[in-house]
């Protein structure tokens, strides 16, 4: 009875979840879609991808749409032994963002019966938790693949805790296991490596529980035998991708530096520590998990209605002229936001709940030990690491010496974890208040007081003295005029006092009901209900700011965000929608690349300047482009990027565009682009019989900005090798032209009457690109620092590259084999536990 009892109750649960995920978007169901920056990104960069699966109805695993060339293991590509992909995608099933609020809370619910086993106190995390405000800004942004991944934390840790703490090691093996393949397969792994970095601490503590003897020795070593062969297994589920992925990293950005300069030291892993640190956390601004405005918000995020009519009677004070007025009203305006913290722009808070944040303090006082201390731990190291920049021995400290920690950057959302903590030690310290007669009354009204009287009277002394002790500036706004800049600062200053006021209430609820409750004037239940209710109306109407109906657009914009013609019905479709007003801005430049497309259909590459070169896939869209939007570019091409592109030399950029076959240019306005052709492009292959060997990577790059690369090609002394018994002889009349193009099979036909150096307007990567010359496999070599090049020998010749990665082959078998490993132990074990009658399902206490 009571085991039927408990399924009810966890079923009303879970349609609560899923009630409350379609509350918070109800746009879906009148068929709208959310419109996501970085997902409009992807399908600009994506098209050629997409489009060849469409056609051939199997994947490339290269693409020319951006950068000049990539491998698409991180734009979309799909992996064919990718079983655990799949899964993914049957519970990912909902419409976006439904899918993710659904599975966010009901993680968390499952974490959360392990960790109290009764479904009320679970039910109320998965709301502290999947209402964390960070999500939402996440979603609206469209990092898809970071909330796909933190979607499946609470479930892992579940699993964890399962073979740790509750013992059950079939079930515990099972669920981690699975949860940790779905992890990987959502494919962020700096989120899943900051998890990791908390639970070490859950690993250390179970250590040192055995060595005082708390637990037995034999559990920990099987335990953690258990969650190792568990974690294995996960990954060699996603083989496929992992090990593409590894191949690739390497050449990437985040792999070996080559260049010695300012910026980077040749050997070096990851990225430099700039990029790594950017982004870092203020050490103030960690108070933003208790108060969300506590550094304004949003840098996008507007000031209070009254904001400008204070600047004109600023402004006022300065001059009469009503037009000067005016005019420094909309510049002033334009130019700050409420956002005053450390890092150069943010989209929001990473608020927790004043109400979390205030029961997870509590939770460490009352909360079993095995718990708060590895929590504590977790907590303590996750927010250090946040900060950055903002405390460089322990930043570092993990650069230098951590392994893997340099390949990532924006160190403020490894506060995820947080998120994901605070919730947890936050229920089971509740829990433990209402239910643990081992905590006398007594130690239960102390704590409740110092902790509710600490955090009240904190709240209360900024609200007072918030202005002298914050500051609301910033180093770089010292040059502002102080009649100006006092006006800023009491708008800052109103927008926080409203959200500390409101903390204010929030706790002093919670800390009330909890006092009632020790009292036994309010029963558990109606406690529980009152904390809940005033815990999802603070996050709800926070996560309102920044993910709301404004996101949601009709399914024409979500599906082809690049549109070509401004209509009338389109300007009216897209009206004051903010999220929309870039459609409309590129109306006229997306129309250029579609004549360019449709008139030359042949292969070559775009420089668009109008848009910027590393900032948008409108040109990929509709051609290949030097240029792109992607977090993982190929070191070399980033090298050259750099070096040429960004720098914008008038004599040395034209001869880089050339060498990577820009046939148009676009210059100009968004409103009024103009396109240059571009007549000295090399092409898509040219004969040269000069070389000039270099010493080193840094003579390479720069002998790019010198040479005729028409006529000679620059190759590292390391490579000198290759030519050794290759005659290379010029001649005037030879021709190489392409004859097929596809992004993962190109073909070439030659004729010269001498031998000749081939080089390819297409990048250089050392893993599945082959080259035969007529269908006999060949050596080819790196040239011009990016490119390939391969030796011809005179004659008529057919040329053919083709990208078959050992790599996707060996991981598939892999994949598949774990995947099967997977379900065969799986099985095995739920019919062991049948078999004993040994199952027992968690129940209500």
């Amino acid at each position: 009875m009571a085991k039927n009892k408990n399924l009810v109750y966890i079923a009303i649960s879970i349609v609560a979840f899923l009630v409350l995920a379609f509350l918070y978007s109800t746009p879906v169901l009148t068929g709208k879609q959310l419109f996501q920056h970085d997902i409009v990104q992807y399908r600009g960069g994506a098209k050629e991808l997409i489009d060849y699966r469409d056609s051939n109805n199997k994947e490339t695993y290269w693409s020319d749409s951006m950068f000049g060339g990539m491998p698409t293991y991180q734009m979309g590509s799909r992996f064919e032994g990718d079983i655990i992909k799949k899964v993914d995608s049957y519970l990912n099933i909902l419409p976006r963002p439904v899918n993710y609020i659904f599975l966010l809370f009901s993680g968390f619910f499952l974490l959360g019966m392990v960790a109290v086993r009764n479904w009320k106190y679970a039910l109320l995390g998965a709301t502290f938790f999947g209402l964390s405000t960070y999500f939402y800004i996440i979603i609206a942004a469209g990092h898809n693949g970071k909330v796909n991944t933190i979607e499946y934390f609470a479930p892992l840790l579940a699993g964890i805790l399962l073979v740790y703490i509750r013992k059950k090691y079939i079930l515990g093996f099972i669920i981690t296991t699975l949860f940790f393949g779905l992890q990987v397969a959502a494919n962020h792994p700096q989120m899943t490596y900051y998890l990791f970095l908390g639970l070490g601490f859950l690993f250390i503590s179970e250590l040192v529980r055995a060595i005082l003897k708390k637990i037995p020795m034999k559990h920990f070593f099987i335990s953690s035998g258990i969650i190792a062969f568990s974690l294995a297994i996960g990954v060699g589920m996603n083989s496929q991708r992992i090990m593409a992925n590894s191949e690739y990293i390497k050449e990437t950005v985040r792999g070996k530096q080559i260049l010695n300069n300012e910026n980077h030291t040749a050997g070096n892993t990851g990225m430099d520590k700039p990029s790594i640190l950017n982004w870092s956390y203020g050490k103030l601004e960690t108070l933003n998990l208790f108060i969300p405005k506590l550094m304004g918000g949003g840098s996008q995020e507007e000031f209070s209605d009254s904001y400008e009519n204070k600047l004109r009677e600023s402004l006022a004070t300065q001059t009469n002229d009503e037009n000067q007025i005016e005019q420094g009203v909309q510049s002033i305006a334009s130019q700050t936001s409420p956002y005053w913290g450390d890092q150069p722009g943010t989209s929001g808070p990473a608020y927790q709940g004043a109400v979390v944040c205030f029961l997870a303090v509590l939770g460490f006082f009352f909360a079993p030990k095995k718990y708060r201390y590895w929590i504590l731990g977790a907590t303590i190291l996750t927010i250090l690491l946040a900060w950055g920049s903002n405390f460089m021995p322990l930043s570092d400290f993990f650069i230098d010496y951590v392994p893997f920690y340099s390949k990532f950057r924006a160190p403020s959302s490894i506060l995820v974890v947080v998120e994901l903590l605070l919730p947890l030690i936050a229920i089971i310290g509740l829990y433990q208040f209402f239910t643990d007669s081992k905590l006398s009354e007594e130690y239960k009204k102390k704590i409740l007081i110092y902790v509710s009287g600490g955090t009240l009277g904190l709240t209360l002394i900024l609200l007072l003295f918030g202005k002298s002790l914050l500051g609301f500036t910033n180093d770089f706004e010292k040059q502002i005029p102080n009649y100006i800049l006092d006006v800023i600062i009491e708008d800052r200053l109103k927008l926080f006092r409203i959200d500390a006021f409101k903390a204010l209430i929030y706790v002093g609820i919670t800390a009330t009901v909890l006092f009632l409750g020790l009292k036994q004037k309010i029963n558990q239940n109606i406690a529980l209900v009152i904390i809940g209710a005033v815990s999802l109306f603070d996050l709800w109407s926070v996560n309102r700011n920044y993910l709301n109906d404004k996101n949601y657009v009709d399914e024409i914009f979500a599906e082809n965000p690049f549109q070509t013609e401004g209509t009338d019905y389109l300007q009216e479709k897209v009206g004051d929608n903010p999220n929309l007003q870039s459609i409309l801005v590129s109306i006229p430049v997306n129309k250029t690349l579609e004549t360019i497309a449709q008139k030359d259909k042949n292969h070559y590459r775009v420089y668009n300047q109008v848009l910027g070169t590393t900032g948008e896939t409108n040109t990929s869209y509709f051609r290949p482009s030097i240029g792109g939007y992607h977090a993982v570019k190929l070191r070399r091409y980033d090298d050259l990027l750099n070096e040429y592109i960004v720098k914008a030399d008038s004599i040395k950029t034209p001869k880089i565009l050339n060498l990577l076959n820009t046939k148009y240019m676009i210059f100009g306005s968004a409103a009024q682009p103009q396109v240059v052709p571009n007549p000295n492009a090399n092409g898509n292959a040219w004969f040269v019989s000069d070389l000039k060997f270099v010493n080193n990577p840094n003579e390479e790059i720069a002998s790019l900005g010198t040479i005729d690369s028409k006529k000679t090609a620059v190759i590292n002394i390391e490579d000198k090798k290759y030519f050794e018994g290759k005659n290379l002889q010029a001649d005037s009349s030879a021709t190489i032209n392409l004859t097929k193009y596809e992004p993962n099979e190109l073909e070439f036909k030659s004729n010269s009457k001498t031998p000749q150096l081939a080089v390819f307007s297409e990048i250089y990567y050392p893993h599945g690109w082959k080259i035969s010359v007529d269908g006999k496999e060949v050596d080819y070599v790196k040239a011009d620092y990016l490119l390939r090049a391969v030796h011809v020998p005179a004659g008529t010749h057919n040329i053919k590259m083709v990208f078959e990665p050992q790599v996707i082959e060996t991981g598939k078998w892999i994949s598949l084999v774990c995947f099967a490993l997977f379900i065969l132990l799986s099985g095995a074990g739920i019919y062991f536990v049948s078999r004993r009658k040994d199952h027992k399902t968690i129940s209500i206490d």
